[in-house]
């Protein structure tokens, strides 16, 4: 079982992030769809992956895919896979469910018969009539659109955006997904100024940092993968060993974080602080309207307050001071996430180019505005 499907998820509207991760670790033959992508791989990949990938939520084995619309179908499907090859006698199987236009639309039901069928294929092995499920723990999903039933086993176990270093968190955060996938999205890059001006936790100037000196993300948390049985433990080993390798610890970086509470700027430090990037990035407290920053090519990539989290009028207060900033700044490039339809309005341009994604289940809008390339001076 050297060979098998991975599934990256991802946040709706980033998939296209995640897949250039992909390509640029060296794999192809991706398959795209809403919120996925496929990839043809072997087992020693999985730790990789989810060492490695920045911008996906999971990694997902594939087990198999197939027709249902009875839950007689379901139940012969489910049993006919070799469970054996997965898993142990004592291992803890937590049965998840979706179902999406289907006609086995009760997920509970479905969750019911997949658990029954593993149960009753696991039974022609291990030869006892109860498992006790005090090992170790394998999230398995049964995932049904327009009858099309896939059963995935989740490798990740705690999703990919939790990193180990946002001990603390401050008001409404943004998850280090997405954070990534912002900076990845922008021209930024380790040799030229960060600004974010609206900080919070610190997630952006941390996501980015960890970009910059190629600090893989994995590096600092657990995986449900390295308690399968089916999975070699020297592939995690190796692959985390050569992670720590390729770590620039040399690199210099040029990251302004600010934010108008005191209390959010401790929580940041102390955040960047278990990575040991408390070098990397200078966090201050100052009103957006008192930031001073050198025109000299930087990139702002910021998360402003919205919605519920402010009052409207302050709302597009602090977007009519970006929009200053911006004809203040103006060799810098500018990206602001934010779930304010409206926001081009108060900022005062037309965005160049404008992403809709979801910040969770936020529908959100990426407004990039380019300034000049410094390579071209």
């Amino acid at each position: 079982m050297e060979k098998v499907k991975l599934i990256a998820t991802t946040n709706f509207g980033l998939e296209a992030v995640t897949k250039r991760e992909l390509q640029d670790l060296g794999y192809e033959d991706l398959k795209v769809t809403d919120g996925k992508i496929e990839i043809e791989a072997g087992l020693s990949d999985i730790p990789v992956l989810n060492l490695r990938l920045r911008t996906a939520e999971r990694v997902l084995i594939l087990v198999d895919e197939f027709r249902a619309e009875t839950f007689e179908e379901l139940f012969e499907k489910v049993y006919d896979i070799d469970w054996i090859n997965y898993l142990r006698e004592d291992d803890n199987f937590i049965i998840e469910g979706r179902s999406v236009k289907s006609k086995l639309f009760s997920i509970s039901d479905c969750q019911r018969i997949t658990e029954k069928a593993i149960i009753e294929k696991l039974k022609t092995k291990y030869k006892v009539s109860w498992f006790e499920k005090s090992g170790a723990r394998v999230r398995i999903e049964v995932s049904l659109l327009k009858d099309i039933a896939q059963i995935t086993i989740d490798t990740s176990g705690d999703g990919l955006h939790k990193r180990g270093y946002r001990e603390i968190n401050y008001k409404a955060p943004l998850s280090e997904t997405i954070a990534a996938s912002l900076v990845k999205l922008s021209f930024w890059n380790k040799d030229r100024i960060l600004a974010d001006p609206f900080c919070g936790s610190g997630t952006i100037s941390i996501e980015a940092a960890m970009i910059g000196k190629n600090i893989a993300p994995g590096l600092m948390r657990k995986f449900d993968f390295e308690k399968f049985s089916f999975i070699d433990e020297n592939y995690f080993k190796e692959e985390k060993k050569k992670c720590y390798s390729e770590i620039d610890y040399n690199i210099k970086l040029n990251i302004f974080a600010s934010d108008i509470s005191h209390k959010a700027i401790d929580i940041a430090k102390k955040n960047s602080e278990i990575l040991g990037l408390e070098e990397d990035i200078s966090f201050f407290q100052k009103d957006i309207r008192d930031l001073d920053l050198p025109n000299d090519y930087g990139v702002l990539i910021a998360n402003p307050p919205y919605g519920e989290r402010i009052g409207k009028e302050d709302v597009d207060e602090l977007n009519r001071e970006l929009g200053k900033l911006y004809k203040y700044l103006d060799t810098w490039s500018f990206y602001v996430i934010s779930a304010n339809e409206k926001f081009e309005k108060s900022f005062a341009k037309k965005a160049d180019r404008n992403r809709k994604l979801y910040n969770g289940r936020l529908k959100s809008y990426y407004y990039q505005y380019f300034g000049p390339n410094p390579y071209k001076k």
